[in-house]
């Protein structure tokens, strides 16, 4: 897609937002809404501006956290998925358990992975990868399966080895289908980094959430989710962005 016509899609969301938002405000003047309850949108503006510097280092530590854990969680993702690709028996022994785990909820998960490793960063790095996995797991195992047969037959024949056969097909062909699970998990993974910094941190999103939500401070809490959508969107746009460079080939079939 163009830029243009990036441009001409892009405007009837933001319309609906402003709209949103002005039906927010007249709403909650107009019933005298308490504060506590539910801000009016200036207001929350203006609590944004106010608690910013004091702010940013909670920002910053979030962003760390979930960097980490969504690193770890895709890397652990992709090998474990070509491992699977690669070994039927291994597929068909793990790939039941993999499904399994995604049953198992993290709030279960959570008070044992305090017990084990305490309140430091790690428990909250583990959830974070547990739930970036599973996505990036599944979409690669999928593009892989899903390379084109008769290609996959005729590089046979030409005498291709099984590594050529990866690095020149099984891969390219499936990136797109990694992208796509990179995607989902990416914007699973800042709202997982906020809700298990509630398990118990020293600084960091969750951690400002938790704090303003227990004085009634209402107006922060809105604060803290307009931040963790900002930095959700904003990592899902640099994961569009990355794939848009690594595979044109693709846009520009689809464009055609």
């Amino acid at each position: 897609m163009t830029n243009r016509g990036l441009l001409l899609r892009s405007w009837r969301p933001a319309l609906a937002l402003l709209i949103f938002i002005a039906i927010w405000e007249w709403a909650a003047r107009f019933f005298n809404i308490e504060t506590w309850i539910l801000p009016a949108p200036s207001l929350i503006a203006m609590e944004m501006k106010e608690v910013l510097p004091t702010f940013l280092p909670h920002v910053y530590s979030t962003i760390e956290l979930v960097l980490v854990g969504f690193s770890i969680g895709t890397t652990i993702g992709i090998t474990s998925a070509t491992l699977l690709h690669h070994f039927d028996r291994v597929r068909e022994t793990i790939y039941p358990f993999l499904i399994l785990s995604q049953n198992i909820p993290t709030v279960v998960l959570a008070p044992l992975l305090l017990i084990w490793f305490g309140l430091g960063a790690t428990p909250k790095i583990i959830i974070i990868s547990m739930t970036s996995f599973f996505p990036i797991a599944v979409a690669t195992l999928s593009g892989l399966q899903q390379t084109d047969r008769e290609l996959l037959h005729y590089m046979k024949m030409m005498g291709a080895t099984r590594s050529q056969l990866f690095t020149k097909l099984e891969w390219p062909h499936a990136l797109p289908s990694i992208f796509s699970g990179i995607k989902i998990a990416a914007t699973y993974s800042v709202m997982t980094g906020v809700v298990a910094e509630w398990l118990g941190a020293q600084k960091g999103i969750g951690v400002f959430m938790t704090l303003a939500s227990s004085s009634y401070r209402t107006p922060r809490v809105f604060v803290a989710i307009i931040f963790a959508m900002i930095l959700s969107l904003a990592f899902f746009s640099l994961i569009v962005l990355i794939e848009r460079l690594l595979i044109r080939w693709n846009r520009e079939e689809r464009e055609a």
